[in-house]
């Protein structure tokens, strides 16, 4: 099956654009060279750009042949992670802290090489919105971007982002309807107890050992008051308490991350986590404040999307490829926040490779550009085929 003959002969232009975001990469809501050479682009082609929503983030508008009023919305995320690569490619990050681990830089070039093919040939019938997303990574770019009337300003009927997936192979496309990705809450959690010299802990009210207690305690909320039928994860991935061999903290902090599919398991969760740490703080006579942040929402894939989706990929790659029944991911993923305002489909595009996303090894396969972009812009001509309202 092939993927568009026209955006098969700038693959080249696309690979170059991806290898230079890849060597300059920002992170979320500082993606301001990245932004210009979209915005850029998006003007070179023709296509009307506005600037600015979401902090850095820009939308192209470009209308089809005919009168059709539909509008579908095409999105990409820009940023990169604030981590360290660790790979030895020429085109590798070349500022310090900053690496496209996740393929970000990619998701942007496809976008792009959609937009420019559907900016010459127009077989269309309506109008599509580019959208090119800030600060996916945690940060609430997407929410940012609604906030700022993003589809106020340019409504969408529907609307379609997609993922690259090196746990794929090659050519494979995976879309999953319905609940494809965990909801996710960050928490910080702060104890103040007392500190002493370490000779002499029973002056002391010992936050390490209330955090290291505190923390074997809140794994028990998903073991034993989760339904084990429930899909949930409670991660404590940071702990931080101490400045010497012979001093016992007063402080110490502990930080990690709740991710499940359903916001009545969500709320049991931030509830429990409340109720064990208030009980801790009586028991220890400590002072505990526990903060949870509401980070990512559910994505949720309409089953009628998720259809054109699977469709369009049938298409695109050998439908013996095409993979409608994927596993749901605990990761998460902001665009479900545009989902819960536009219906709409997620998906996944899998590339060569074996070390995943957020690893310092992580390297993104140039050779799937063409299929991403061919498959936004098939998406367009299947959902507003030209010639529809003549």
């Amino acid at each position: 099956m092939p993927t568009i003959e026209r955006i098969d002969s700038f693959a080249d232009e696309l690979t170059a654009i991806r290898r230079d975001l890849h060597a300059h990469p920002e992170i979320g809501f500082e993606e301001v060279r990245t932004s210009g050479i979209v915005a850029d682009k998006l003007t070179s082609w023709g296509i009307e750009v506005h600037r600015g929503l979401g902090g850095t983030g820009v939308v192209g508008v470009l209308k089809g042949k005919g009168n059709g009023t539909k509008k579908i919305g095409l999105r990409a995320d820009m940023d990169a992670l604030p981590m360290e690569e660790n790979t030895n490619l020429k085109w590798r990050s070349t500022i310090p802290g900053r690496f496209h681990g996740c393929g970000h830089d990619g998701h942007t070039t496809m976008l792009l090489g959609s937009a420019r093919y559907l900016a010459e040939t127009r077989n269309f019938d309506g109008t599509v919105h580019f959208i090119f997303q800030p600060a996916e990574e945690g940060l609430g770019g997407a929410r940012a971007m609604i906030k700022d009337g993003l589809f106020k300003q340019f409504p969408c009927d529907e609307v379609y982002g997609l993922h690259n997936a090196p746990d794929l192979n090659h050519g494979e496309i995976a879309i999953l309807p319905g609940p494809a990705m965990a909801a996710a809450d960050f928490f910080d959690i702060r104890i103040q107890g007392y500190g002493a010299h370490g000779a002499m802990p029973e002056r002391s009210k010992d936050a390490v050992v209330i955090a290291m207690t505190l923390g074997q305690a809140l794994q028990s909320i998903v073991s034993r008051n989760v339904d084990p039928l429930q899909a949930a994860v409670l991660s404590i991935t940071q702990i931080h308490s101490g400045s010497a061999y012979n001093v016992i903290p007063g402080e110490a902090w502990m930080c990690g991350t709740v991710r499940c599919f359903s916001d009545e398991i969500r709320e049991l969760i931030r509830k429990r986590m409340r109720e064990i740490s208030a009980g801790f703080a009586a028991a220890y006579d400590a002072e505990i404040s526990v903060e949870i942040r509401d980070g990512f929402s559910v994505l949720v894939n309409q089953e009628e999307q998720s259809r054109v989706v699977e469709e369009v990929a049938r298409t695109v790659v050998d439908p013996a490829k095409v993979i409608t029944r994927s596993t749901p991911k605990m990761g998460s993923e902001d665009f479900a926040d545009m989902m819960q305002a536009i219906p709409g489909a997620y998906f996944w595009v899998g590339h060569d490779g074996s070390v995943p996303v957020h690893n310092p090894g992580y390297v993104l396969d140039d050779k799937i550009l063409p299929i991403g972009a061919s498959m936004f812009a098939r998406i367009i001509e299947k959902r507003m085929p030209a010639g529809a309202h003549a």
